[in-house]
């Protein structure tokens, strides 16, 4: 039985931009459709139609119009959207040149700082005719290795203003991360800062550029940008100078506006890495500006008064969806630094101090917040919160709860899920829709998303493979340096001809939600029975014992045996009882086939840079197969634990 825990006010659907643009489709096209449902499937069965209002409805600014909307519509790896248009990213980021503060930075060690749209436009024309001056033009990469500060944004939007190709990765990645990234796409400028801040220590990341400088030798230059302190010895860097010193001294100046056709190359984003070498996949800049669009505008509901924050670093698509915002003219609130520093409610402060109205992170934070019991409702004043965004791993349901319970009863709690390879989401919030325990609102609207058995074959209520079945504007224009396109064709054709396979496992409920299993690669298969990963956590971490877990399948005697690792609480010993009583919880709370074959208690749990749980890693140290790209990892000497495990050995 579904449990509700939210619903709109017939208030707010009223003033929600998503009632207003059904509003626009049905006098533009002579419609009547109502609800969200109608919505949706109309716009996966008119895609040209939902994709030509989108562009209407958004306030794209284009240079030039399109020819078609879409061309080769029936083929994945064939279509090809809004031929003939030419537009600029960053000019439709920086529509408004007003007051209103564009940009809130606030950093561990430092107050909030702010920007408004007037001064954020004026640092990007300023950085774009440093740029030029120095010979980049369209096409060229520029890199970013910079904590989620403002001058990264500034940096992004003077890139992809002349039509050169941003690409960044966090601070905290390591030497051989860096050049696994970069090194492939061969950058002419990298923008860093001297160092970042994390829970409380100073990190500096100078020697590191030093180190790996020598391996990209197309860098021609290195803007940095002083951080930890206010002038740092930047001598040891080669072609290295201080990002005020790089900019262009005069100040009222245009930005001159590179315009290119809509699928020209506008980000280069990384898989994650942890099983190979990352893949780099490029994004065009009118797919990408299209989607978060329609992603910020209808499926979160943002409006020029809102305040938006999403914690994340400037390795993971959500700094780049969140970035989008500005297109709307809202403030985007940017973070740096632990969100546990120097205490649990760090970030619930900022959002109380700032009047955060649109609040994202990661379901992992608020699973730690639950398990410590921590109450931001109690502690902070959250009235202009009405919003929380989660992705990165499922929500469980209990977490669900716990948003409702300990957070704020009245806010629309969006669980998310998409990823790099398509730099948005599949599934998403639905600001007129209902909000159920454990429960994706609604499909994105113009994502033909199905759920597929493994003979190919759409379902309701059952679980299966996450697929696309329609093109979509914001798919790759393809990986960097594969020109057959036979990396990217492995990567999302190979499963079903001429559908995107994404590799989660899912299932579509009756009321057009989604429930995400994990992804179905860490499926585990005991006797054939295909079980999701977070079926597991979502019982094992109710349990205030368990800190994290981790559950993988073992190759044993012919079959699958399901593995489950637990980090415990301080004080606790995994007992023969607490066995019993975890796989009681799980039995009873999923189904026999979910008990794990053995429990094994763990020093930690290896997660990567953004957050999420690297199954694939733990399954080939177990069965003694090699981890090749550890750099992708927050804390990669956890792998160590998993070495040889007696428990395993029978």
């Amino acid at each position: 039985m579904k449990k509700l825990l939210w619903e709109p006010s017939e208030q707010h659907i009223k003033q929600a931009n998503m009632t207003r643009f059904i509003r626009f489709v049905n006098e533009k096209f002579g419609l009547e459709l109502k609800t969200y449902a109608d919505l949706y499937q109309w716009s996966v069965t008119s895609i040209p139609d939902f994709w030509e209002a989108m562009w209407e409805f958004g306030d794209i600014r284009a240079s030039r119009d399109y020819d078609t909307v879409v061309e080769n519509l029936d083929d994945m790896l064939g279509s090809r959207w809004f031929k003939g248009a030419e537009l600029n990213f960053a000019q439709n980021l920086l529509r408004y040149r007003d007051d209103r503060t564009a940009i809130i930075f606030k950093s561990e060690k430092q107050d909030p700082v702010r920007l408004s749209y007037a001064e954020l436009y004026d640092n990007v024309a300023r950085l774009a005719r440093s740029l030029r001056d120095m010979g980049v033009q369209k096409g060229d990469r520029v890199a970013g290795f910079l904590p989620n500060m403002m001058e990264t944004v500034i940096a992004m939007l003077a890139t992809t203003s002349i039509g050169a190709i941003w690409s960044s990765c966090s601070p905290d990645f390591g030497i051989k991360g860096v050049l696994d990234r970069f090194g492939q796409i061969e950058p002419r400028v990298l923008f860093t800062a001297n160092g970042y801040f994390y829970n409380g220590k100073s990190f500096n990341s100078l020697g590191r550029i030093a180190g790996f400088l020598k391996d990209i030798p197309s860098i021609e230059k290195v803007v940095v940008v002083p951080f930890i302190e206010e002038k740092p010895d930047i001598s040891g860097v080669p072609n290295a100078v201080y990002f005020q010193d790089f900019m262009a001294p005069e100040s009222g100046l245009e930005i001159e506006f590179e315009q290119l056709p809509f699928d020209h190359p506008l980000y280069i984003m990384y898989s994650s890495g942890t099983t190979g070498v990352p893949k780099c996949i490029v994004h065009g800049a009118g797919g990408t500006l299209i989607q978060h669009l329609k992603e910020h505008i209808l499926h979160t509901d943002i409006k020029r008064e809102d305040n938006i924050f999403y914690f994340t670093t400037c390795g993971w698509m959500m700094w780049n969806w969140l970035v989008s915002a500005l297109a709307v003219g809202a403030t985007i609130t940017l973070f740096d630094g632990s969100p546990f520093y120097p205490g649990p409610g760090a970030l619930f402060k900022l959002a109380q101090d700032e009047k955060i109205s649109v609040f994202g992170t990661s379901a992992k934070y608020l699973a730690s917040l639950e398990k410590e019991g921590f109450k931001p409702g109690q502690e902070y004043n959250l009235d202009h919160l009405r919003a929380i965004l989660s992705t990165g791993s499922p929500l469980a349901a209990e977490t669900f709860e716990y948003v409702y319970r300990d957070i704020k009863k009245d806010l629309c709690l969006s669980s998310i899920s998409g990823g790099t390879d398509i730099i948005s989401c599949f599934a998403l919030g639905n600001p007129i829709g209902p909000v159920y325990a454990g429960e994706l609102q609604c499909r994105g609207l113009g994502m033909k998303v199905e759920s597929f058995s493994l003979e190919g074959k759409p379902e309701i209520n059952q679980k299966g493979e996450l697929v696309c079945t329609a093109p979509f504007p914001s798919m790759p224009i393809g990986f960097w340096n594969d020109p057959e396109q036979e990396k990217f064709r492995g990567a999302y054709f190979d499963v079903y001809p001429n559908v995107w396979h994404h590799g989660d496992y899912i299932e579509i409920t009756e009321t057009g939600g989604v429930i995400i299993y994990g992804r179905s690669d860490a499926t585990l298969n005991p006797g054939g029975v295909r079980i999701g990963t977070a079926e597991i956590y979502r019982q094992v971490e109710t349990l205030p014992e368990i800190l994290d877990s981790l559950v993988v399948g073992q190759d044993w005697d012919g079959d699958v045996r399901v593995i489950l690792f637990v980090k415990l609480a301080d004080g606790y010993e995994l007992t023969s009882e607490f066995v019993k009583k975890i796989k009681k919880v799980i039995r009873e709370n999923a189904t026999p086939r979910h008990v794990p074959a053995k429990i094994v208690s763990i020093k930690d749990i290896p997660n990567t840079i953004n957050g999420k749980k690297v199954e694939l890693a733990v399954r080939n140290v177990i069965h003694n197969r090699p981890v090749l790209n550890k750099d992708a990892f927050a804390n990669p000497e956890a792998l160590d634990y998993y070495k040889d495990i007696p428990e395993l050995q029978n």
